[in-house]
């Protein structure tokens, strides 16, 4: 905790100083993102970093292995949908990104199971990705694990449609959904292209 505390200290000594007149903004204006992220909870993907983004640029979602599931309105508790909901109805954001990464945990559970503490909740989450994965295995690539992470953020992005309000807006031209991925061995975005491959971002 104490690297935490330092931490917060040099942010309290450094970096609020130039960003107050910012978060007051924000506090007073409330916030008006125009880009929400689903990313992967895995501690060495931080969006605000990779796309070097300003308090209140983007609203965040991360969970494991960056899922989204399908629509399904009931009495369960549903906190990816929620966040969505919040996002595309309340703020009406104007992208919607999902983003996937390399040497993913939660891809790895999906293909060989859950370590022995932790089957309580992530074999049934991953559940979600099943398809994915059988579609992965049915062509037998070289590279499993990163055709499985590949495949995730397009089922993700399916399962995205599946909400009608969302759907409604996606068709109308007033929000856009792309699939991207991160390389954390290299620090490289990747982009879902029409043909279902995934393309470095052109940087200058």
């Amino acid at each position: 905790m104490q690297k935490l505390f330092d931490g917060y200290a040099r942010f309290r000594s450094t970096q609020w100083p130039e960003r107050r007149k910012t978060f007051e903004g924000l506090a007073d204006e409330g916030q008006n993102p125009q880009t929400m992220v689903i990313a992967c909870s895995d501690s060495r993907v931080d969006p605000t970093m990779i796309f070097d983004a300003e308090p209140g640029e983007l609203f965040i979602l991360r969970n494991v292995a960056n899922l989204v599931p399908p629509y399904e309105p009931d009495t369960a508790f549903h906190a990816t949908s929620a966040a969505l909901e919040y996002a595309v109805r309340v703020l009406e954001v104007k992208d919607l990104i999902v983003m996937g990464h390399a040497m993913c945990g939660g891809i790895r559970v999906l293909l060989d199971g859950p370590p022995a503490q932790g089957g309580d909740f992530l074999v049934p989450w991953m559940r979600i990705a099943e398809s994915a994965k059988f579609r992965v295995l049915a062509r037998a690539p070289a590279d499993v694990h990163t055709e499985c992470e590949y495949e995730t953020v397009k089922l993700s992005l399916g399962n995205l449609m599946t909400f009608p309000w969302l759907a409604e807006r996606v068709e109308a031209g007033s929000l856009k959904l792309t699939g991207m991925s991160f390389d954390i061995r290299s620090g490289q975005l990747l982009m879902l292209q029409g043909d279902g491959t995934f393309a470095p971002v052109d940087t200058p």
